[in-house]
């Protein structure tokens, strides 16, 4: 279909998905999972969460959009027993931004360490 624009990991590593999909200057990002760019997880929720939104960040910049330009999060969680100290990293997070519409799921079986994953829907700027 003409018109689709999909970009790439930056990090070069062979995956069997895009980053980003942009089309009609609508961005869909893939799920952003908290690993750094080392390979490592982070321990706790809130730094996973922050780096979930490094990473979200980083995919949604490169395809022209940012948090504020956020149509619509998803968010999976490992344990919703961990929401509160989930959604406080993630208020935090957004700042002064205008909180989008969200979803927020519990899931099971993430690989490792990782207890949260994000995908978002963004306006490209």
């Amino acid at each position: 279909m003409s018109g689709i624009q999909r970009r790439w990991h930056e990090d070069g590593k062979p995956r069997p998905y895009t980053a980003t999909a942009t089309y009609g200057g609508i961005v869909w990002a893939c799920g952003q999972v908290p690993t750094k760019a080392d390979g490592s997880t982070p321990e706790s929720l809130r730094d996973q969460v922050n780096v979930v939104f490094d990473n979200l960040e980083r995919v949604l910049a490169d395809a022209g959009a940012n948090l504020s330009s956020i149509l619509k999060i998803t968010v999976f969680l490992a344990d919703l027993d961990e929401f509160d100290e989930y959604n406080a990293a993630y208020l935090e997070r957004f700042g002064d931004c205008t909180l989008p519409p969200r979803t927020t799921v519990e899931v099971s079986r993430f690989r490792g360490e990782k207890r949260i994953e994000m995908d978002a829907v963004a306006a490209a700027m």
